[in-house]
Protein backbone atom coordinates (compact mmCIF):
# COMPACT_ATOMS: atom_id res chain seq x y z
CA UNK A 1 0.00 0.00 0.00
CA UNK A 2 1.65 3.61 -1.00
CA UNK A 3 2.20 5.41 1.98
CA UNK A 4 -0.31 8.36 1.13
CA UNK A 5 -3.04 5.92 1.02
CA UNK A 6 -2.22 4.64 4.18
CA UNK A 7 -1.56 8.34 5.81
CA UNK A 8 -5.45 8.70 4.39
CA UNK A 9 -6.58 5.55 6.65
CA UNK A 10 -4.56 6.33 9.48
CA UNK A 11 -6.36 9.81 9.19
CA UNK A 12 -9.95 8.40 9.23
CA UNK A 13 -9.27 6.00 12.12
CA UNK A 14 -8.11 8.73 14.20
CA UNK A 15 -11.06 10.69 13.34
CA UNK A 16 -13.31 8.16 13.55
CA UNK A 17 -11.90 7.24 16.78
CA UNK A 18 -11.73 10.77 18.05
CA UNK A 19 -14.86 11.10 17.81
CA UNK A 20 -16.19 8.69 19.49
CA UNK A 21 -14.26 9.45 22.86
CA UNK A 22 -15.59 13.32 22.39
CA UNK A 23 -19.26 11.42 22.31
CA UNK A 24 -18.74 9.46 24.97
CA UNK A 25 -18.02 12.35 27.37
CA UNK A 26 -20.79 14.22 25.75
CA UNK A 27 -23.05 11.20 27.22
CA UNK A 28 -21.58 10.15 30.34
CA UNK A 29 -20.56 13.31 31.79
CA UNK A 30 -21.94 15.97 30.26
CA UNK A 31 -25.22 16.11 29.37
CA UNK A 32 -26.07 13.46 32.93
CA UNK A 33 -24.52 15.81 35.29
CA UNK A 34 -25.20 19.37 33.02
CA UNK A 35 -21.50 20.13 33.05
CA UNK A 36 -21.32 23.42 31.52
CA UNK A 37 -18.01 22.65 29.16
CA UNK A 38 -16.58 24.09 26.20
CA UNK A 39 -17.89 22.99 22.83
CA UNK A 40 -21.07 22.82 21.14
CA UNK A 41 -22.70 20.74 23.61
CA UNK A 42 -21.52 23.12 26.35
CA UNK A 43 -23.68 25.45 24.56
CA UNK A 44 -26.27 23.32 24.36
CA UNK A 45 -26.87 22.67 28.07
CA UNK A 46 -25.72 26.59 28.74
CA UNK A 47 -28.72 27.86 26.77
CA UNK A 48 -31.20 24.84 26.48
CA UNK A 49 -33.34 26.71 29.79
CA UNK A 50 -33.94 29.79 27.51
CA UNK A 51 -34.58 28.23 24.43
CA UNK A 52 -36.56 25.16 25.63
CA UNK A 53 -34.70 23.48 22.32
CA UNK A 54 -33.75 19.97 22.77
CA UNK A 55 -29.93 20.24 23.76
CA UNK A 56 -29.21 17.64 20.45
CA UNK A 57 -30.93 19.65 18.19
CA UNK A 58 -29.08 22.71 19.32
CA UNK A 59 -25.39 21.12 18.85
CA UNK A 60 -26.22 19.67 15.71
CA UNK A 61 -27.75 23.42 14.14
CA UNK A 62 -24.04 25.00 15.74
CA UNK A 63 -22.49 21.77 14.04
CA UNK A 64 -23.50 22.53 10.80
CA UNK A 65 -23.11 25.99 11.06
CA UNK A 66 -19.43 26.14 12.42
CA UNK A 67 -18.56 23.02 9.36
CA UNK A 68 -19.73 25.66 6.66
CA UNK A 69 -17.96 28.15 7.96
CA UNK A 70 -14.67 26.25 9.03
CA UNK A 71 -14.70 24.32 4.91
CA UNK A 72 -14.92 28.43 3.95
CA UNK A 73 -11.76 29.09 5.71
CA UNK A 74 -9.89 26.04 6.14
CA UNK A 75 -9.91 24.50 2.68
CA UNK A 76 -11.52 21.40 1.60
CA UNK A 77 -9.12 18.70 3.31
CA UNK A 78 -11.11 20.40 6.53
CA UNK A 79 -14.11 19.57 5.02
CA UNK A 80 -13.69 16.21 4.23
CA UNK A 81 -12.23 14.95 7.48
CA UNK A 82 -14.44 17.30 9.05
CA UNK A 83 -17.57 16.02 7.84
CA UNK A 84 -16.76 12.40 8.77
CA UNK A 85 -16.03 13.51 12.16
CA UNK A 86 -19.63 15.28 11.91
CA UNK A 87 -21.57 12.20 10.21
CA UNK A 88 -20.19 10.42 13.04
CA UNK A 89 -21.44 12.21 15.63
CA UNK A 90 -25.23 12.29 16.36
CA UNK A 91 -24.68 8.19 15.11
CA UNK A 92 -22.47 7.75 17.99
CA UNK A 93 -24.77 10.15 20.43
CA UNK A 94 -27.62 8.29 19.73
CA UNK A 95 -25.54 4.17 20.49
CA UNK A 96 -23.94 5.81 23.58
CA UNK A 97 -27.17 7.61 24.89
CA UNK A 98 -29.18 4.30 25.25
CA UNK A 99 -26.39 2.15 26.29
CA UNK A 100 -23.91 3.76 27.75
CA UNK A 101 -24.17 3.58 31.64
CA UNK A 102 -24.19 6.74 33.87
CA UNK A 103 -21.53 6.77 36.77
CA UNK A 104 -22.50 7.64 40.43
CA UNK A 105 -19.89 10.11 40.87
CA UNK A 106 -19.68 13.91 42.27
CA UNK A 107 -20.33 16.65 39.52
CA UNK A 108 -17.05 18.12 40.13
CA UNK A 109 -15.32 14.51 39.20
CA UNK A 110 -17.46 14.13 36.16
CA UNK A 111 -16.55 17.60 34.84
CA UNK A 112 -12.82 16.44 35.46
CA UNK A 113 -13.50 13.30 33.45
CA UNK A 114 -15.46 14.72 30.86
CA UNK A 115 -12.83 17.40 30.22
CA UNK A 116 -9.91 14.64 29.38
CA UNK A 117 -11.87 12.10 27.61
CA UNK A 118 -13.19 14.82 25.41
CA UNK A 119 -9.75 17.15 25.23
CA UNK A 120 -7.98 13.40 24.10
CA UNK A 121 -10.80 12.99 21.78
CA UNK A 122 -10.87 16.73 19.89
CA UNK A 123 -6.53 16.52 19.88
CA UNK A 124 -7.21 13.03 18.16
CA UNK A 125 -9.01 14.27 15.50
CA UNK A 126 -7.10 17.77 15.54
CA UNK A 127 -3.87 15.90 14.32
CA UNK A 128 -5.45 14.95 11.19
CA UNK A 129 -5.66 18.85 10.55
CA UNK A 130 -9.47 18.44 10.98
CA UNK A 131 -11.84 19.42 13.37
CA UNK A 132 -15.06 17.47 15.19
CA UNK A 133 -17.13 20.25 13.55
CA UNK A 134 -17.91 21.86 16.81
CA UNK A 135 -16.13 25.07 18.71
CA UNK A 136 -12.59 23.90 18.13
CA UNK A 137 -13.20 25.65 14.68
CA UNK A 138 -12.66 29.15 15.85
CA UNK A 139 -9.44 28.33 17.70
CA UNK A 140 -8.03 26.55 14.58
CA UNK A 141 -9.84 29.47 11.99
CA UNK A 142 -7.41 32.09 14.65
CA UNK A 143 -4.91 29.86 15.07
CA UNK A 144 -4.31 30.02 10.70
CA UNK A 145 -3.81 34.02 10.97
CA UNK A 146 -2.11 34.25 14.38
CA UNK A 147 0.18 31.19 15.10
CA UNK A 148 -1.09 31.04 19.09
CA UNK A 149 -1.55 27.73 20.06
CA UNK A 150 -4.53 25.86 19.39
CA UNK A 151 -4.67 24.38 22.74
CA UNK A 152 -4.81 27.86 24.28
CA UNK A 153 -7.29 29.56 22.02
CA UNK A 154 -8.91 26.31 23.06
CA UNK A 155 -9.11 27.35 26.30
CA UNK A 156 -10.22 30.40 26.21
CA UNK A 157 -13.02 29.95 23.52
CA UNK A 158 -14.14 26.63 25.90
CA UNK A 159 -13.74 29.64 28.78
CA UNK A 160 -16.06 31.81 27.05
CA UNK A 161 -18.40 29.06 26.41
CA UNK A 162 -19.29 28.02 30.11
CA UNK A 163 -19.27 31.71 31.01
CA UNK A 164 -22.90 31.88 29.14
CA UNK A 165 -23.98 29.30 32.09
CA UNK A 166 -23.71 31.75 34.58
CA UNK A 167 -26.95 33.22 33.59
CA UNK A 168 -28.85 30.52 33.72
CA UNK A 169 -26.96 27.88 36.05
CA UNK A 170 -25.21 30.43 38.54
CA UNK A 171 -21.61 30.72 39.51
CA UNK A 172 -21.07 27.47 40.96
CA UNK A 173 -22.30 25.03 38.23
CA UNK A 174 -19.75 27.63 36.11
CA UNK A 175 -16.61 26.87 38.53
CA UNK A 176 -17.35 23.42 38.28
CA UNK A 177 -17.65 23.71 34.47
CA UNK A 178 -14.23 25.51 34.56
CA UNK A 179 -12.58 22.40 35.63
CA UNK A 180 -13.76 20.75 32.23
CA UNK A 181 -12.05 23.72 30.34
CA UNK A 182 -8.86 23.41 31.79
CA UNK A 183 -8.77 19.30 31.63
CA UNK A 184 -9.84 19.44 28.02
CA UNK A 185 -7.08 22.10 27.16
CA UNK A 186 -4.06 20.34 28.87
CA UNK A 187 -5.51 16.89 26.94
CA UNK A 188 -5.31 18.91 23.74
CA UNK A 189 -2.32 19.57 24.43
CA UNK A 190 -0.46 16.50 24.91
CA UNK A 191 -2.38 14.72 22.59
CA UNK A 192 -1.10 17.11 19.97
CA UNK A 193 2.31 17.53 21.17
CA UNK A 194 2.85 13.59 21.54
CA UNK A 195 5.01 11.48 19.69
CA UNK A 196 7.78 13.01 17.40
CA UNK A 197 6.86 16.96 18.78
CA UNK A 198 7.62 16.28 21.98
CA UNK A 199 11.57 15.33 22.18
CA UNK A 200 12.98 16.71 19.33
CA UNK A 201 16.94 17.27 18.62
CA UNK A 202 18.61 20.38 16.51
CA UNK A 203 21.79 18.35 14.82
CA UNK A 204 24.42 20.88 13.17
CA UNK A 205 26.36 18.63 10.56
CA UNK A 206 29.80 20.67 9.65
CA UNK A 207 31.51 17.99 6.54
CA UNK A 208 32.46 18.06 3.08
CA UNK A 209 29.66 15.02 2.43
CA UNK A 210 27.11 17.80 3.49
CA UNK A 211 25.00 17.03 0.10
CA UNK A 212 25.02 13.21 0.54
CA UNK A 213 24.03 12.97 4.08
CA UNK A 214 21.26 15.44 3.26
CA UNK A 215 19.60 13.38 0.66
CA UNK A 216 19.84 10.44 3.14
CA UNK A 217 17.97 12.36 5.86
CA UNK A 218 15.28 13.23 2.95
CA UNK A 219 15.13 9.46 1.76
CA UNK A 220 15.28 7.72 5.02
CA UNK A 221 13.84 10.10 7.83
CA UNK A 222 12.11 11.99 5.56
CA UNK A 223 12.73 15.15 6.99
CA UNK A 224 14.06 18.32 5.52
CA UNK A 225 17.14 20.48 6.49
CA UNK A 226 18.72 23.80 6.13
CA UNK A 227 22.63 24.34 4.66
CA UNK A 228 23.84 27.94 5.34
CA UNK A 229 27.60 29.27 5.22
CA UNK A 230 29.81 29.56 7.74
CA UNK A 231 33.44 30.17 8.44
CA UNK A 232 36.40 28.74 10.75
CA UNK A 233 38.08 31.44 12.50
CA UNK A 234 41.20 29.40 13.35
CA UNK A 235 41.84 28.37 9.64
CA UNK A 236 39.66 31.53 7.87
CA UNK A 237 37.89 28.40 5.85
CA UNK A 238 34.24 28.42 4.46
CA UNK A 239 32.65 25.93 5.56
CA UNK A 240 28.90 24.30 5.07
CA UNK A 241 26.84 23.45 7.83
CA UNK A 242 23.53 20.82 7.67
CA UNK A 243 20.99 22.03 10.13
CA UNK A 244 18.07 19.21 10.55
CA UNK A 245 15.53 18.59 13.67
CA UNK A 246 14.47 15.23 14.21
CA UNK A 247 12.62 13.23 16.73
CA UNK A 248 14.32 11.67 19.86
CA UNK A 249 13.39 8.36 18.03
CA UNK A 250 15.19 9.14 14.82
CA UNK A 251 18.53 10.54 16.52
CA UNK A 252 20.45 7.22 16.52
CA UNK A 253 19.62 6.79 13.00
CA UNK A 254 21.03 9.89 11.86
CA UNK A 255 23.69 9.60 13.38
CA UNK A 256 24.14 6.40 11.55
CA UNK A 257 23.86 7.98 8.04
CA UNK A 258 26.60 10.86 9.27
CA UNK A 259 29.13 8.27 10.16
CA UNK A 260 27.79 6.30 7.17
CA UNK A 261 29.21 8.99 5.01
CA UNK A 262 31.90 10.83 6.91
CA UNK A 263 33.35 9.30 10.14
CA UNK A 264 35.21 12.59 10.85
CA UNK A 265 32.43 14.92 10.47
CA UNK A 266 31.64 17.51 13.21
CA UNK A 267 28.20 17.08 15.01
CA UNK A 268 26.71 19.51 17.36
CA UNK A 269 23.42 18.28 19.03
CA UNK A 270 20.96 20.04 21.50
CA UNK A 271 17.21 19.30 22.74
CA UNK A 272 14.57 21.48 21.09
CA UNK A 273 11.58 21.34 23.72
CA UNK A 274 8.83 23.18 21.61
CA UNK A 275 8.58 22.47 18.09
CA UNK A 276 4.98 23.32 16.22
CA UNK A 277 4.90 23.23 12.84
CA UNK A 278 3.86 19.89 10.21
CA UNK A 279 5.65 16.81 11.16
CA UNK A 280 6.13 17.33 14.66
CA UNK A 281 3.03 18.54 16.47
CA UNK A 282 -0.08 18.40 13.64
CA UNK A 283 -0.21 18.75 9.64
CA UNK A 284 -0.73 22.22 8.90
CA UNK A 285 -3.60 23.30 6.75
CA UNK A 286 -2.95 23.21 3.17
CA UNK A 287 -5.46 25.54 1.06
Amino acid sequence: MKKPARKEIKDIVLVIAGTFLLCLSVEMFILPFHVLSGGVAGIAVAVQPLTRMSPTLIANILTLVLLEVGSLTLGRQFFLKTALSSLCYPVFNSLLARTVPIPDIDPVLASFYAGLLGGVGVGLVMRTGASTGGMDVPPLIVHKYTGIQVSTLVLITDGLTVLLGWFTYGLSAVLIGLISVFATSWAINQVLSYGEGAVSKSVQIISGQWKEISQAISDELERGSTVFNARGTYQGEERVVLLCVVSHQQYSKLLEIINRYDKKAFVITTDATDMHGEGFTYPSFHL
